[in-house]
């Protein structure tokens, strides 16, 4: 069983065109993605409201778009574009998925993948950056 950690995206971003994993600025995410790589993942991605589904090295350039602004069919359909980029790297039956993400990112998604996890649930900002800072190490 393999762990993939999905990490949502944020507005805070970089002027101009850079890695993903370089593009967004925010706190949180940037601790979730320190996070993330200090939990020896098989896979980590950015769930991006543009882009989908977001390897840490695309080239992307800045954008302004989020999902909190989407209908609910268009929150769908980002969910099952999403899923069938999932479907073509990992097995939903099978692997475990660590969403580093609000209820917004994951809500459609949960119902295709067997195995999840959400660490901070109901956490609030503040209290997620602060689990994050405590439970990041440099074991990877």
């Amino acid at each position: 069983m393999k762990k993939i950690f999905l990490i949502a995206c944020c507005s805070k971003k970089l002027e101009g065109t850079h890695p993903a994993e370089k593009l967004y600025q925010s706190d949180l995410f940037k601790k979730s993605l320190a996070y993330a790589k200090s939990q020896c993942a098989d896979g980590i991605y950015i769930l991006s409201a543009k882009h989908h589904l977001v390897p840490l090295d695309m080239e992307l350039e800045n954008y302004d778009v989020t999902l909190n602004n989407f209908s609910v069919a268009k929150k769908k359909a980002w969910a099952e574009k999403v899923i069938s980029q999932l479907k073509d790297k990992w097995d939903l039956k099978n692997d475990t998925f660590v969403f580093l993400a609000g209820n917004n990112y994951r809500k459609y998604l949960l119902p295709h993948i067997e195995h999840y996890e959400i660490p901070m649930k109901n956490l609030k900002i503040g209290e997620q950056l602060k689990c994050l800072k405590e439970n990041t190490s440099n074991k990877c």
